[in-house]
């Protein structure tokens, strides 16, 4: 039995999520069947980090582990040859069976694309949030400094989150504009469910002046979720970076957004 890391890309405005589901929609249920026909049996993936539908990732690790040996080209361009167009193999790897895509990855970094116009997007639609209003960045940019650190981020965690406990440390966190785009980036050890939309959440009723930057630390302070501000849409959200030790010898490819990395 061999064990394998797999990195992963897909569009999640094309799946239910990732975790598997009754009827096969989700990108687990396209890639197990994909990874079954490639092995010649059932295969079950372990993965990085699981999204909700309509999240994308361009930096997803998943393991599993293989009973027949394949070359690692097999569970590449083999695998994709039979994925649907929303989701794509970038690279494999043999690892030891002591390496866990969940609980051996050190950091995690999502990044939300917020298209800031005042007409709603065609093209991006699925790819991107939208906020008509023009947004104060400024503002948004000295609130978020409130949230880095280690805290307990109850103030912006689904109530159906299912993690022990509510203590995470944000490693980075940041806004910034780049043309009819505002982006948020946050890096840190893990992050709760609906965690990085509530924060957009709030940050977003701070751009458009219905609170002040210094009212985000009151509300990390207040541990209360019906305190924030509404779960921001999961279209501009985008799972770009998963770390791992050196040790496991793994691409560190930070994850890209094209259309809004090349401005």
């Amino acid at each position: 039995m061999a064990r394998l890391a797999l990195g992963i890309e897909y569009d999640g405005a094309t799946f239910c999520g990732w975790q598997t589901q009754p009827g096969g929609c989700a990108v687990q249920d396209h890639l197990e069947r994909a990874l079954a026909q490639v092995h010649g049996g059932p295969v079950a993936t372990i993965v990085a980090g699981r999204t909700d539908a309509g999240v994308h990732a361009t930096a997803q690790v998943v393991h599993f582990d293989a009973a027949h040996e394949r070359p690692e080209s097999a569970w590449v361009r083999g695998v994709n040859t039979l994925l649907p167009a929303g989701v794509s193999v970038l690279w494999a790897r043999p690892v030891g069976e002591g390496f866990h895509a969940r609980f051996g990855a050190r950091e995690r970094a999502y990044r939300y694309v917020l298209f800031n116009h005042p007409v709603r997007p065609a093209i991006l639609a699925g790819k991107v949030g939208w906020v008509h209003r023009g947004l104060d960045v400024e503002a948004m940019a000295a609130a978020v400094r409130h949230l880095v650190g280690t805290h307990d981020f109850s103030a912006f965690r689904a109530a159906e989150c299912q993690a022990r406990s509510p203590v995470r440390e944000l490693r980075r966190a940041a806004v910034e504009r780049r043309g009819d785009f505002v982006l948020f980036d946050f890096r840190g050890n893990a992050f709760l469910h609906h965690q990085v939309r509530n924060m957009v959440g709030a940050l977003v009723w701070i751009g458009l002046g219905r609170r002040g930057p210094d009212w985000l630390a009151e509300l990390l302070a207040s541990r209360d979720r019906r305190l924030g501000a509404a779960t921001f849409a999961a279209d501009g959200l985008y799972l770009v970076d998963v770390r791992y030790d050196a040790e496991w010898n793994l691409p560190q490819t930070r994850g890209r957004v094209p259309f809004v990395d090349s401005l």
